[in-house]
């Protein structure tokens, strides 16, 4: 049926299935870029499946394509209402158009003549459309590995730790493993059994690392003083983007193993390779998820300490924005690794606070703090004449003792009010000269 396609979505991506003319022709009108799904390998691996041979070598014989999920992709499955399965969680449609065009009305992947409509072949698929969204994040990391200055093989040949170390033995079979994946086109026995131990090495080089991420952010916390917080977050620049490169070498490594793994389950028991995907796409979820959360604790201590330096700037003109700086350095870093694993992120960066601005704020305050100083000395001068005369009135009917006694007493007291006022004056008038001239110029 040349004029029908299929959709098929597992929330990775999107896999257009059908005659190559109609499938090209619904890319072009929906502007995605794909990439071959490589449904040929179905034939080989279903074609001895009662059932399934001829329905696969017919699949294999169209073109397949996936599209990476993204922001516009994800809406066809929405646009175009593929139906979800509760069972394998992927959602799957049937185009059809006149002449190979696709008009856009869809129908539900059990029609007759669907080639996917055979539980076999649906899996199938979507094992393949598994190892092909692992693959894209497999070319993430090593992109992102190309861009920082360290090399992971560097960085862990540097280690002295034997975690570290049994990495590259690891990395060495499984790329091998993957080499002869290539060439053969299928994982046999004996492959598997070169990397199916590996997987254990990898598990406890990523908990490792996972601790030393931990260990820097709980550095972070505990040092108080400005200086020694800029020391830690100027060491923590190169630290973290050494871990986050073996934690990606770690979790691309992995995915490796997975997209073996299918090929081996595919090979060996077709029957069981729905499952089996299901749980790999659980575990791998549970690996996102537990780097998601170091990583968010390391930034949140790094931005927890820029913005107690930010508050001491006035103090530390130099380490704190130096501090902040390392922050904003760290995140950066972070963000990235997070972004090539598809760990979402909306933090944005952290702006150094000027340090004329704290001095401004410090003078304003200072100025406000001084002007209600003098408001109170003026009511404190009032309230003591009031006294006084209270005392003079007193005195005046107990005779003259009591009368040069007030005065004495009055004398004093606003001596004392003229001196208080005299001395908060100067925070706003530091150059008025005497205490005559300060308490004349605040009056």
């Amino acid at each position: 049926m040349e004029n029908q396609i299929q959709l098929i979505s597992d929330g990775d991506g999107l896999a257009v299935i059908g005659d190559r003319a109609a499938v090209d022709s619904f890319l072009l009108t929906e502007g995605l870029p794909s990439k071959d799904l490589g449904l040929q390998r179905l034939v080989t691996a279903l074609g001895n499946t009662a059932g399934v041979a001829q329905t696969a070598s017919e699949l294999a014989a169209n073109s397949g394509r996936w599209v990476k999920l993204s922001k516009e992709s994800a809406q066809l499955v929405h646009k175009y209402a593929l139906r979800e399965s509760s069972k394998t969680g992927l959602s799957s449609g049937v185009l059809k158009g006149n002449s190979g065009q696709i008009k856009g009305f869809v129908e539900f992947v059990k029609v007759p003549g669907s080639r996917v409509a055979n539980p076999a072949i649906l899996a199938g698929a979507a094992g393949i459309m598994a190892q092909v969204a692992m693959q894209q994040t497999m070319d993430e990391i090593t992109n992102y590995l190309a861009t920082i200055d360290e090399k992971v093989d560097d960085v862990l040949r540097a280690q002295k730790d034997a975690v570290l170390a049994d990495m590259i033995g690891v990395d060495f079979v499984i790329e091998e493993a993957l080499t002869i994946r290539e060439q053969v086109g299928r994982v046999s026995e004996v492959t598997w059994s070169k990397v199916q131990g590996t997987s254990m090495t990898i598990a406890r080089t990523q908990a490792y690392t996972l601790r030393q991420l931990d260990a820097l952010a709980e550095k972070m916390e505990q040092k108080s003083k400005v200086g020694d917080v800029a020391t830690t977050a100027k060491k923590a620049e190169s630290k973290v983007q050494e871990w986050l490169a073996v934690l990606a070498r770690c979790f691309q490594l992995q995915d490796a193993i997975a997209v073996l793994e299918l090929d081996r389950v595919l090979d060996a028991s077709p029957d069981e390779l729905d499952q089996h995907r299901l749980a790999l796409r659980a575990a791998r979820q549970n690996r996102l998820e537990r780097i998601a959360r170091s990583t968010e604790r390391l930034m949140a201590r790094m931005d927890a300490a820029a913005a107690a330096a930010n508050a001491k700037v006035l103090l530390h003109p130099t380490a704190s924005p130096a501090v902040v700086h390392s922050s904003n350095y760290v995140a950066a870093g972070v963000v990235d690794f997070r972004g090539r694993l598809g760990i979402a992120d909306a933090r944005e960066l952290l702006e150094a606070r000027p340090w004329l601005d704290a001095a401004a704020e410090v003078r304003d305050k200072a100025l406000a703090t001084g002007s209600e100083g003098i408001d109170a000395a003026g009511r404190l001068g009032t309230e003591t004449l009031d006294r006084v005369k209270s005392v003079r009135d007193k005195a005046l009917e107990t005779g003259a003792e009591g009368v040069e006694a007030a005065g004495r007493l009055g004398s004093e007291t606003l001596d004392r009010a003229r001196s208080v006022r005299a001395k908060l004056s100067r925070q706003i008038f530091p150059n008025a000269g005497t205490d005559e001239e300060v308490t004349k110029k605040s009056e």
